[in-house]
């Protein structure tokens, strides 16, 4: 069985998905851009702005499927410019501190609305 999440604390999904879906002991979040979840505007002139919102956007959706950031055992990280490496993982670091995910970082073109990062993570349920 799979059941589907959603949270008004975070954006809703801009096309055929859903903020994340829960199965087999797992939650699997779409991948998050630093959209405001009220306006459904792009925030944050950085990348370490946008960090910060794409996690609390991701925090807010892990919470609303009984979940949290603790929980998280595998993230992706997409990054319009891997110059911009740092600063992100700055900002990653401190929403994961005890016992960091498995991650993969890697550029990439383009994002959605221009982003210039934008996170994806599995967790247990």
């Amino acid at each position: 069985m799979k059941e589907k999440v959603y949270t008004e604390n975070a954006p809703a999904a801009i096309g055929p998905y859903s903020q994340a879906i829960k199965a087999n002991g797992f939650v699997f979040v779409s991948g998050q851009v630093a959209l405001d979840p009220r306006t459904g505007q792009l925030v944050g002139e950085d990348v370490k702005a946008q960090t910060r919102r794409v996690l609390e956007n991701i925090k807010a959706i892990l919470e609303a499927s009984g979940s949290s950031l603790d929980k998280v055992v595998k993230t992706t990280v997409y990054l319009k410019d891997l110059n911009d490496f740092g600063q992100m993982n700055e900002i990653y670091g401190e929403y994961f501190k005890e016992i960091p995910p498995a991650r993969a970082t890697v550029q990439v073109s383009r994002l959605p609305r221009e982003a210039a990062v934008e996170i994806e993570v599995i967790a247990l349920a």
